[in-house]
Formats: structure tokens, C-alpha cells, sequence
């Protein structure tokens, strides 16, 4: 079983930036995907970027202009990932939970949920 922690959620106005991390309890060299998905009430959990333990990253296709303000990464050495999110958007309001597994869906190992506010 793999335990994943999440920190960086909070709140923040609009055009601002926040960096999400997420740490797994074991070697990360052993999980091929690990990412982010999230959540806003009375919706389906929609994924917002993986990456692989060679570090292939995929975005969501649903939202385009996630890949050009967000930045997925991944340290396998330190069991680490980690969202970096810029130019939020109040429509980036949701739970953001860290995910890990053989593929990006379905997931084997979701973290608790981190809460991102963007409001003025």
C-alpha cells in the first residue's frame, strides 16, 4: 500500500500562482504514473496532468489552457510530485488530489485532497 500526502492547497486571488507537492511513503521508482486530478462539487473527478517515472507528462485534454499554466513534475529520488500553477483562474477552484498507479486511469493510490480557492 502506498500513502500519498499532499500540502500547498490554500487560497489565492486570481493571476496568482500556487505549487502543490505531494509525497509518496515509498520509492517512488516503483510507481509509473503518479499526478493530479480534481474535484468541484456535483462533478466527476477530471485529471489535470501526469507524468511517468521517465518523466513523459500528459495533460488534460479537456481544459488546453491548463498545459500552458501549469507544470507537473516529479522527483523519484525524494518520492515527490509536484504542480506548479500559474495565472490561476477563479474556474480553478476544486480539490486537488495526487494520484499513483500503473496508469493515469484508473488510479491505485489517491491522496486525501488538497483544497485550491481562487477568489478575490
Amino acid at each position: 500500500q502506498v500513502q500519498l500526502v499532499e500540502s500547498g492547497g490554500g487560497l489565492v486571488q486570481p493571476g496568482g500562482s500556487l505549487r502543490l507537492s505531494c509525497a509518496a511513503s515509498r520509492s517512488a521508482f516503483n510507481i509509473l504514473w503518479m499526478g493530479w486530478y480534481r474535484q468541484v462539487p456535483g462533478k466527476q473527478r477530471e485529471l489535470v496532468a501526469a507524468i511517468t517515472s521517465q518523466g513523459y507528462t500528459r495533460y488534460t485534454s479537456e481544459k488546453d489552457d491548463v498545459k500552458g499554466r501549469f507544470t507537473i513534475s516529479r522527483d523519484n529520488a525524494k518520492n515527490t510530485v509536484n504542480l506548479q500553477m500559474n495565472s490561476l483562474k477563479p474556474e480553478d477552484t476544486a480539490v486537488y488530489y495526487c494520484f499513483g498507479g500503473s496508469s493515469w486511469y484508473p488510479v491505485d493510490y489517491w491522496g486525501q485532497g488538497t483544497q485550491v480557492n481562487v477568489s478575490s
